[in-house]
Formats: structure tokens, sequence, C-alpha cells
């Protein structure tokens, strides 16, 4: 599904590009905005679940722009089953083993450690360094529901707002996702603009470092006055307000164990990042690549990781099979509102995709004539803000810009890769799944979710490449 959606949203953005913008492309991006407009007001004004919302803003999406009924209903479909395939199985694996790290003790071994070493001040710079260790290999969900039940108990143990935690743990995460490999954003425009892997990743880790400093825990002061609000009772399946330790266990996991599990997806995942780097080339793939390339993907990793939990936080601390099983069917539930939600997220994205939103910024942005790095920076902001996926805008707006990158040298080409990654990261709102998990997990309403993640993310993208213009500057 992945590789198909890289090839369709290029070939689009080629076709799109070759025409002029017209009246029905004025009313695609007007339509866009009133769906927009439509589910928050339907969430935030007349209160309903945001699951049923987004089937509606979908509807209307579909039905405005003209395409055929049938479609309508498979374009939506195709994005719930997208995001569902890749987010909704890592959400349940999440929920499972932060329930066994939960109850096991570990969580608690983790945040009373942590909190022993540093505090105060120090405590959201120390989330947000290991956000960044976390978020290095991985997807942006995957760190998210890793670190959920950390983030929350360090909260309230630190007896601090939720924001002060959360924002510099988001910002790590969310900005290694967006601007350094191997992740895939960043590597498609690699390869899109013909960049050098390496200097880009040297250019990536430069803008990045500065990029999570400012917008995470500097950022998190302010949001914290925005949105003062305490750390949720639940999250993720988790009982966090009520946390103690199952009477059932004989003997909690020391703290190096429960480190080990929760990085053990990570160590998997960042093997398998290291190779695919020294050595792309997979058309005669040894056995070694392939079982590290199986092992390395994140559903399997994952899956692994919560076999390794089932035995360090379960029978290695005194449960039985039966309460083991108890505990995984307990997490499930809770959560389950998140995946409809999540993957209804995912289905107004492809509604918006599918209507052709994307095509309509792409023939918009043929017309421009500004420096190439502003550019690619600016399409890949307005395709974010249309469709709601930081991959599709990638992908798009690197085919676009890719022939204007064959005049460039190897380090401007790969500050347009950034530039392009930055871009992509703009101003997540109500068709970006991304959101809705963030709502979701850390129990916010739409509004304090704007006014949180939706300025990070923001904050990330403006900051990222205002980084990205001053090195072209520097090394000009």
């Amino acid at each position: 599904m992945f590789a198909q959606t890289i090839i369709t949203s290029t070939l689009k953005a080629s076709e799109a590009s070759q025409q002029p913008w017209n009246s029905h492309d004025t009313w695609l991006v007007v339509l866009a905005a009133l769906c927009i407009g439509l589910i928050v007001l339907l969430i935030a004004k007349f209160k309903m679940h945001p699951f049923l919302a987004l089937i509606l803003g979908a509807a209307g999406v579909g039905l405005g722009s003209g395409i055929e009924l049938g479609k309508v209903v498979t374009n939506f479909e195709t994005g719930v089953g997208s995001v569902l395939q890749e987010v909704g199985l890592l959400i349940a694996l999440g929920a499972m083993l932060g329930k066994l790290m939960a109850d096991s003790g570990g969580a608690n071994k983790v945040v009373d450690t942590l909190l022993a070493k540093v505090s105060g001040a120090m405590v959201p710079w120390t989330m947000a360094l290991v956000a960044v260790i976390i978020g290095l290999p991985m997807f942006f969900e995957i760190g998210l529901v890793l670190l959920l039940p950390v983030i929350v108990l360090v909260a309230q143990r630190a007896q601090t707002k939720l924001m002060r935690i959360a924002i510099p743990a988001l910002a790590g995460l969310s900005v290694l996702h967006g601007l350094v490999p191997p992740h895939p954003g960043p590597l498609i425009a690699i390869q899109a603009v013909n960049a050098p892997l390496g200097l880009t990743l040297l250019f990536g880790i430069l803008v990045a470092i500065p990029t999570v400093i400012i917008c995470g825990p500097i950022f998190s002061r302010l949001a914290a006055r925005w949105v003062p609000v305490a750390a949720p009772q639940t999250a993720g399946g988790v009982d966090t307000q009520n946390n103690q330790t199952d009477p059932e266990v004989k003997r909690p996991p020391s703290f190096g164990i429960t480190v080990f599990t929760i990085v053990f997806p990570v160590l998997l995942m960042l093997v398998k990042a290291v190779v695919d780097i020294l050595s792309p080339d997979s058309k005669n793939p040894s056995t070694i690549r392939v079982v590290v390339d199986f092992i390395g993907e994140p559903l399997v990793a994952m899956t692994l990781a919560v076999l390794l939990a089932m035995l360090t936080f379960g029978y290695a601390v005194g449960l039985g099979g039966a309460a083991i099983a108890k505990k995984i069917g307990q997490s499930v539930g809770p959560i389950a509102a998140v995946i409809l939600i999540v993957g209804a997220g995912g289905g107004f994205k492809q509604s918006l995709i599918g209507a052709g939103v994307g095509d309509s910024v792409a023939k918009w942005a043929q017309g421009a004539s500004i420096s190439v790095l502003l550019l690619g920076f600016l399409i890949a902001v307005a395709l974010r803000l249309a469709t709601g996926s930081a991959t599709v805008a990638t992908i798009t707006s690197a085919g676009i810009v890719a022939p204007l990158a064959g005049s460039l040298s190897p380090a401007q080409a790969a500050l347009l890769a950034l530039a392009i990654g930055a871009g992509s990261l703009f101003l997540s709102h109500v068709n970006d799944a991304g959101f809705w998990l963030v709502k979701e997990l850390f129990g916010l309403t739409v509004g304090q979710t704007f006014k949180t993640w939706s300025v990070m993310e923001t904050l990330i993208s403006v900051v990222g490449f205002g980084l990205v213009m001053l090195l072209s500057v520097v090394i000009a």
C-alpha cells in the first residue's frame, strides 16, 4: 500500500502539473476548507463524536467534488484501511506493551529512576532527549505509544502540567520523523532530488537539534500556559491516575530490564536502518539482509517487543499465563475508539486526495517563480494543509521540484530535501490521523489539540525551514 501510494501520488502530481489552474481547482480548495470547518464545528459546537464527524466531512468532500458516487465510499474505505494497516495495529501492540509495563511496576521504576537523576526544569529537556533517541529509527506513532505511559507518569510524579512533558517528547519524535533519514519521508525526498544521503543526514541532524530545543522544551512553557491540563486518568489503555503494581507481581522488573524491553524494537529498527543506509542495493540480498529487513519492519519489531514484554513484565515477575492474557485483553478495549478515530482521519485524508485537492495544489505550484528551496517548502506546506499527509506532501513536492534540482550542487540538493521535509510537517489539523492520535491519547479537546500539537508542528516546520535557509547562506 505504501509503495502504491508513492507511485500514484507522483503520477498524479506529474499529470496535474501539465494542466492549467481552473475554476474547478478553486472550488476544490474552497470545498476542502468548508469540510474541515464543518468537522471542527460538529465536534466543538455540537459535541458530535469525532468518528462520525469525520465520516460526514469525507462525504461532503466526495459529494461536493463531483466524483462518482461509488468512489466517495471507496476513497474513504481505502484511507481507513491504509492507516489502520500501518498505525492501527501498532497502536494496539503499543497498548499491550504499555499495560504490561505499567502493571508489572516497570513504568514506575523508569519514572522513579528518571526523576531521581533529574528534577525541576531539566525534566522536559530529558524527555526531549529520550524522544530523540526513541524516534531516530521509529515511526512517530510507534514512539508515541511506547513513551505514552512514561510521559503521563512523569507529569504526575513531577507535579507539572502535562504539556511541559508531552510537548518536548512530541517534538523530538516529530522532528526526527520529518527531517532525518532513515524515515520514509526524508528518504523519498533524497531519492527524488538526487541528494547525497550522508550529507543530507548530517544537515538533517544540524537542523533537528536546535529545532527540537526551540519547539520542545522552550515552547512547552507557552503550551502549558495555553492548555494548563493535568495528566489524563487513562492513557493508551493504562490507568495512570491509579497506577499500582499488580498484587500478583512478586518481583518488579529492574530499571535495566525495563529500559531494554522498551528499546528492543528501537534496536531492531535501527539495525535495519543502518543496513539500508550502508547497503541500499537490495536486488540480490543475503540471507542476513532478508532476516534483518524482516525483523526491522515496524509490525514485526513491535510484535516481538510484546512477546518479550510477556516474558520480562509477565512470567519473570511472577504472573501466570492467564493473568498476562487478561491484561493484554484489558489493554485493547480502551483504545478501540482511538483506533476508529485515527482510521476515520485517514479516510478523510484519502477523500481529499481522491477528490483531486492535491492535484489542484500541484497545478498552482507550476506557476510559481521563486527560489527552489522556498518553492519546495511552500508546495509541501500547501499539500500538507490540503491532504493532511506528510508523506503525500513529501512525495508530490519532491516530484514537482525534481526537474529543478538537476542544476543544484550536492549540498543544495540535500537542503532541498530538508526544505520539503520541513514543509510536510506544517499545521497538522483534522485531516491528519496524527492529530486525532495525539488528541485521543492525551485526552484533549479539538481546541486544545490545535493550541498545542498543531502550533508545535507549525513551529517545527517554520523553524526547520529557517535553519535550512540559514545553512544555504553559510555554504553558498
